[in-house]
């Protein structure tokens, strides 16, 4: 069993707030967590059982009553539930009392939203970062804004970097080594979200079609959104559109980054990208095997930054450091991959190369967030398939992609 970097995130909401909340894309590994806490005195209940479901559904105030020191999973197929936990936090305001796993971001329901504001506390838990997979503590982000980034030990690179960004990071995923078996699990998989957890959070009006949109959206992974187009790829409007993608981010398939900008710069685009959270489910999307990207490595750019930016998202979690992620873009075409910036307002800048080499135009999208963030900026990288660390002048680098699980 993996140790999750998130564990102590949530041992920490635990001792001081009433109820925990970890939310997460289906099989990223929730229960496995929360029912290894169970060991500690905790009952266990799931709404995947049918009986458990249905008693919750009947009576939700009933079905929370009496219950202390318990574990509800898959909350949001009763989001009710949370409206008499709520209640019953009221009555009895004491730490721990509630672990909650959600599968679907309930807390974007309008009902459901401020019903535990100061409550609760969210974690959210994505697919293993490869620094889970490794067994490591990751230190990439202290280090990204110290401008200390050290050479790693144990590089991946080429072909195995190819590898490691096909599996993604789904436990089951990451077991078989068979790339077919693999891909089989992805697609089964994607069949189980786009049919029964959406169903669980909304009414779709074209179910059938939502494959097909999926396989659209992935061909559109690190591009500017544009629902018109995506929604005109299964004949529906600009706003089903756009609450398809709304629906897919709840179920955490894909993430909206939005663009970082400031009134010193004029000409900036203002649009978010699409990134698929898992870079085994947008290969498998795309039908891209590793012959195929090796073949073709084209593909393998778009796949790459997406891999990037879900480790990024799962560092973040982790950190100390408060962060808030963006992307760059201005309309001279100049763009850095991801923006993240600090509770204080500092700036760091991460540019994804898929190529084994970096050269000065690689970092023109870096040097014009300079100009931009000015004294705010920290420290800005190219991470490339490469093995050595190389300064680009003061406060840029290019750096192995490898970094990110030292």
């Amino acid at each position: 069993m993996y140790k999750r970097l998130m564990e102590r995130r949530v041992r920490e909401a635990l001792a001081d707030t009433p109820v925990a909340l970890v939310i997460g894309p289906r099989r990223a590994g929730k229960t496995t967590l929360v029912r290894a806490m169970g060991e500690r005195g905790r009952d266990y209940l799931t709404l995947d059982d049918q009986t458990v479901l249905g008693a919750a559904r009947v009576d939700p105030s009933g079905f929370i009553r009496g219950l202390d020191r318990a574990i509800i999973d898959e909350i949001q197929r009763v989001p009710e539930l949370l409206l008499a936990i709520k209640k019953s936090v009221d009555e009895n305001y004491r730490p721990g009392r509630f672990l909650l796993t959600g599968s679907a971001n309930v807390l974007t329901l309008p009902r459901i939203a401020d019903s535990l504001a100061g409550r609760m506390e969210t974690i959210r838990l994505l697919p293993l970062a490869q620094a889970e997979i490794f067994g490591r503590k990751p230190s990439f982000l202290e280090s990204l804004y110290a401008g200390n980034l050290q050479r790693p030990k144990d590089l991946i690179i080429g072909d195995e970097l190819i590898r490691v960004v096909l599996a993604g990071g789904y436990p089951e995923a990451v077991s078989r080594t068979s790339e077919r078996r693999r891909q089989d699990w992805i697609r089964s998989y994607l069949t189980s979200i786009l049919t029964r957890d959406l169903r669980d959070i909304a009414e779709i009006e074209k179910l059938t079609d939502l494959p097909k949109f999926v396989r659209l959206l992935a061909e559109h992974s690190g591009q500017l959104v544009n629902y018109s187009a995506f929604g005109g790829g299964i004949d529906v409007t600009y706003k089903t559109s756009q609450r398809y993608v709304g629906l897919l981010e709840q179920v955490f398939l894909v993430a909206t980054l939005q663009p970082w900008y400031t009134n010193a710069i004029k000409r900036v685009i203002k649009t978010p990208k699409l990134h698929f959270l898992d870079s085994g489910i947008l290969a498998a999307s795309r039908g891209l095997s590793l012959a195929r990207v090796k073949a073709d490595r084209s593909a393998f750019g778009a796949l790459l930054e997406s891999f990037v930016f879900a480790e990024i998202m799962k560092l973040m979690a982790c950190s100390d450091i408060r962060l808030a992620p963006f992307h760059f873009r201005d309309q001279d075409g100049h763009e850095v991959d991801i923006v993240l910036e600090r509770d204080d307002g500092t700036i760091a800048g991460i540019e994804v190369r898929a190529s084994a080499t970096v050269t000065a135009g690689d970092l023109s999208g870096l040097k014009k967030l300079v100009e931009a963030a000015k004294d705010r900026f920290a420290f800005g990288v190219v991470l490339y398939d490469g093995d050595t660390i190389v300064p680009f002048g003061e406060r840029l680098a290019a750096v192995p992609i490898s970094c990110l699980w030292r």
